[in-house]
């Protein structure tokens, strides 16, 4: 049977599911406390994150009333919670991106991305360190007395798993290539599931995607002379320079085509006059 606090708290989630325009679901795995109440407090007055058992939220969603939302159930993985907001999903996407902290790797983490250490020196002396930097797989020396990476050097790629000797060195040079935050996984909007990979696309690539496509569809248009707002001008420019060149060639005489027919009667005339010469 379940508890009067457990109930409290289905119940709580249920209202805030069917109040909030936007319900999202994240993963807290791995996220530590002290982080956890820092993102909170930049989410304030953005966004909500309601911790609970899995269990709870999975009744909460089989309860409320809201287009769609038994499709969320299917994410629910590892230490899930909810997320409740009012902003765009992609705005609110933004926002949490920008509340994520960077920080240092632990042998076993997955690299979130490549991680390249760049060519030059350190600021570590020459000592015991080049050779937990070689053990790791980067080419160190010692150039005036401290050591020197020889060359731009990929570590991990991204999707591995980082080793100890790799966190050592990385460790050692500073590096904090992990980053903490929230792991959104997908939201619902008016019935619409949009998932992390669609959300955290950046936005420079969709603004080249639509003019890419508005380009596609405008040659499409014209290709097929489909008459529309966005190409009319295309087809009114084809259309005058046809007409002008069926002018030109019919010596049809227009306050348009005379100083084409001039140009040509001069070319033509030169052409006569070299031929008089030629022959005199």
């Amino acid at each position: 049977m379940v508890s009067t606090k457990k109930q409290e708290t289905v119940k709580e989630l249920k209202a805030l599911i069917e109040k909030q325009q936007i319900v999202g679901i994240v993963n807290m795995h791995k996220l530590p406390g002290r982080q956890l109440f820092s993102i909170k407090e930049k989410l304030k007055g953005k966004a909500k994150v309601k911790v609970a058992k899995k269990s709870l939220i999975l009744l909460a969603l089989k309860g409320a009333k809201k287009q769609g939302i038994e499709r969320l159930e299917a994410l629910l993985k590892d230490q899930p919670a909810l997320l409740f907001s009012d902003q765009n999903p992609f705005d609110l996407a933004a926002i949490i991106t920008a509340s994520k902290s960077k920080a240092a790797a632990k042998a076993g983490d997955i690299a979130p991305s490549d991680i390249m250490i760049p060519a030059g020196p350190t600021s570590l002396p020459a000592g015991p360190a080049i050779g937990e930097l070689q053990k790791a797989g980067l080419p160190a020396s010692v150039e005036g007395g401290k050591i020197a990476i020889k060359k731009d050097t990929v570590i991990v790629r991204a999707g591995e798993k980082i080793s100890k000797e790799v966190a050592d060195a990385l460790a050692k040079l500073a590096i904090e290539p992990m980053e903490i935050g929230l792991d959104l996984l997908a939201v619902l909007d008016a019935g619409t599931i949009y998932k992390k990979d669609i959300l955290f696309i950046p936005r420079e690539k969709y603004l080249d995607d639509l003019k890419a496509a508005y380009l596609n569809a405008l040659n499409l248009s014209v290709g097929i002379e489909f008459v529309a707002k966005d190409n009319v001008k295309i087809f009114i420019s084809q259309a005058y320079k046809k007409a002008l060149n069926l002018a030109v060639n019919g010596k049809i005489m227009t306050p348009e085509s005379i100083k084409y027919l001039l140009q040509k009667a001069n070319a033509e005339m030169q052409t006569l006059q070299s031929k008089v010469k030629m022959e005199v």
